[in-house]
């Protein structure tokens, strides 16, 4: 009898142990089966194949769940007093209370608030002129409140897409994002413009790009799309995406392209070469009638706003406006500064930029117009019959830090573009800590007048110390004593060798 019920237990405890493990597995199993499936949705409404093969930046990407804004994913206008550029569009002002997230939704809202105390400041708009924050520039009073929000990270090219519905009133909802000396518009929309003969109305779309390099004086403006629309944008949600590449940009409007850029199209004037932030905001556009109090308060509402990018083997990927020569590297765990402008080329802890000391600064110099990508390219000026190189050499430096890298193998490249004449020999790249010299030889062998690509395989023995950086040197002793050609570089990669 004992032994019969020792076969029972034993059976029941190994039943029970099977059934457990079996549960747990399926757990295991499930999870991530869910996860997937839950990614798998979040893709591209104009691409829901993934024939991009996109792959959704969760640092940037937001599908505005629970019932307060992620700080430390966005910058609220006026949280704590900080305001990052601007205070709003006057005499509108962002104030931080009107950033709402609730039922799923960011609510941006605008507001009619007599008693609010207003900075007592103006701010000067290009097309208005300036007024003062609540009061209209003719001295009406105009006490309204709104709401803005920005991403504290950048992203250099990619898809960005929200899903939203402007409030029914004579304020903007925008869609946009800022970089170094850049801005793109995805979208303006207005849900009731008091003027019917502007260039938005309750059911069309505007779409701009501004160039803001120095000198940043209006126009700024190097294309500009009006879409008419079969709805009104404050009736309903509709889906807004922006897909941005090296040398093109598409905008589409509930998964259907309405226009395409390319950079053939605009030449130079393409200046969205640089990583940017994501803007949610409304303002007051006088040109477009100025709103009620009637009509207040009204919510600019976003379901979500994602971006997608797609996988590279270059490590450089993420910098690679800086080791294109198109802006500044960017030192994201250090906060922006404020009152930094798009058009601000002052380096700080946040960006930094190619460092020319006096001497090579006569001989190296980022130039606009010659490029393999974006606009810009390293160029060495070379010299004539009366000249010689003054120093035994030229150098340009990535910041300190710049550089990342882990212990492995490399293939380091670059895109060369070399002068008929007596060109050097050899450009040497240096990269700090830990130490490693290479050098692209033997150029005056290579083709000339035309974009080449050179490369060399390197080796790092440990990772990247923080001092870590990337130096290009041309020296005397690779050059002729006269009549140096001139040469170009640009997209500098770096890529793993598996």
């Amino acid at each position: 009898m004992k032994s019969h019920i020792r076969i029972y237990i034993i059976t029941l405890f190994v039943c029970i142990t099977f059934f457990n493990l079996n549960c747990k597995q399926n757990s295991q199993e499930n999870t991530p089966t869910e996860k997937i499936l839950k990614i798998e949705r979040v893709l591209p409404f104009s691409d829901q194949e993934n024939k991009g093969g996109w792959v959704l930046n969760e640092d940037l990407s937001d599908e505005f769940e629970g019932n307060t804004i992620d700080t430390a994913k966005w910058f609220v206008e006026g949280l704590n007093d900080r305001y990052y550029i601007w205070k709003g569009r006057a005499p509108s002002q962002f104030v931080s209370k009107n950033v709402i997230v609730e039922d799923n939704k960011l609510k941006l809202r605008t507001a009619w608030e007599p008693d609010f105390k207003f900075y007592d400041e103006s701010y000067a708009d290009g097309n208005m002129g300036a007024s003062k924050y609540g009061v209209y520039k003719d001295g009406t009073p105009m006490p309204v409140t709104t709401a803005g929000v920005l991403t504290h990270k950048r992203f250099l090219y990619g898809y960005m897409e929200v899903k939203s519905k402007v409030g029914n009133a004579a304020i903007t909802g925008a869609f946009w994002a800022i970089g170094h000396e850049q801005e793109l518009d995805v979208y303006e929309l207005m849900g009731n413009p008091k003027s019917k003969k502007g260039n938005i109305r309750e059911d069309s779309y505007l779409a701009t790009a501004h160039d803001w390099s120095p000198p940043a004086q209006r126009p700024t403006k190097i294309f500009n799309h009006v879409e008419n629309l079969d709805f009104r944008t404050a009736d309903d949600f509709h889906v807004y995406g922006a897909e941005w590449g090296v040398d093109y940009l598409k905008l589409f409007i509930d998964g259907k392209m309405i226009r395409h850029f390319t950079q053939d199209q605009l030449g130079t004037a393409f200046v969205l070469n640089n990583p940017m932030e994501i803007w949610l905001d409304s303002e007051i556009f006088y040109w477009l009638g100025l709103p009620h109090k009637e009509e207040l308060p009204v919510d600019f509402e976003i379901e979500y706003m994602r971006v997608w990018q797609k996988p590279s083997d270059n490590i450089l990927a993420k910098d690679a406006a800086f080791y294109g020569f198109e802006g500044p590297i960017l030192f994201e765990e250090n906060p922006k500064p404020l009152t930094l402008l798009p058009e601000s080329s002052v380096p700080n802890n946040y960006q930094k930029f190619w460092i020319l000391d006096e001497d090579s600064a006569k001989y190296l110099s980022i130039v606009h117009g010659d490029y393999y990508k974006g606009v810009n390219s390293l160029k060495f000026s070379g010299y004539g019959k009366t000249d010689s190189l003054e120093v035994n050499k030229v150098v340009a430096k990535a910041p300190e830090g710049s550089l990342k890298l882990k212990a492995g193998d490399y293939n380091l490249s670059a895109k060369l573009w070399l002068d008929q004449g007596i060109i050097a020999n050899k450009i040497h790249v240096t990269l700090k800590n830990p130490s490693l010299e290479v050098a692209f030889k033997d150029l005056q062998k290579l083709p000339r007048r035309t974009w080449i690509t050179v490369e060399a395989k390197i080796s790092r023995t440990a990772v990247s110390a923080k001092d870590d950086k990337l130096t290009i040197e041309i020296r005397k002793e690779d050059l002729p004593k006269t009549r140096a050609a001139k040469l170009f570089i640009d997209d500098i990669a770096i890529k793993a060798i598996k």
